[in-house]
């Protein structure tokens, strides 16, 4: 099994930005334990500021793999070519996000991209990412 992870913008700060909302950890020391968790998933992970990498990143991987997580981060609530790619390729996209969104402001309660996800999470820290890789397990099987 293959899933693939991306991350938006600002996510390359995780452990030295706002550790309150975000926790201390980074992502890359975050993903050797989710790879100890899933040891029969092969995980790949792509991080980008930029929204066009991240429209590529999805169309190189959305047609192949069994899965995709995705936190776009910023982008959630302001790219509709983020939701258009997602829409366009055949890997279904898990929406991720560290905080719970719903409990910030109000102008991030909206997601662009959700109605073209399989599903989306938030609110559980990193632990986020094992949720989706859960839900995506156990939708392959």
């Amino acid at each position: 099994m293959n899933i693939h992870i991306i991350n938006g913008p600002n996510l390359n700060l995780l452990g030295k930005r706002e550790p309150e909302t975000y926790g201390s950890s980074s992502f890359e020391d975050f993903l050797i334990k989710l790879k100890a968790e899933f040891p029969a998933v092969t995980i790949t992970y792509f991080q980008s500021n930029v929204e066009g990498e991240l429209i590529n990143n999805l169309h190189e991987y959305g047609f192949k793999g069994d899965g995709i997580i995705f936190n776009a981060g910023g982008y959630t609530h302001t790219s509709v070519a983020l939701a258009d790619a997602i829409a366009a390729i055949k890997t279904p996209v898990v929406e991720v996000h560290i905080s719970n969104v719903f409990a910030r402001e109000e102008f991030r309660h909206h997601s662009m991209i959700a109605g073209k996800c399989i599903g989306s999470i938030s609110g559980f820290g990193l632990y986020s990412y094992s949720l989706a890789m859960m839900a995506i397990v156990q939708r392959v099987k």
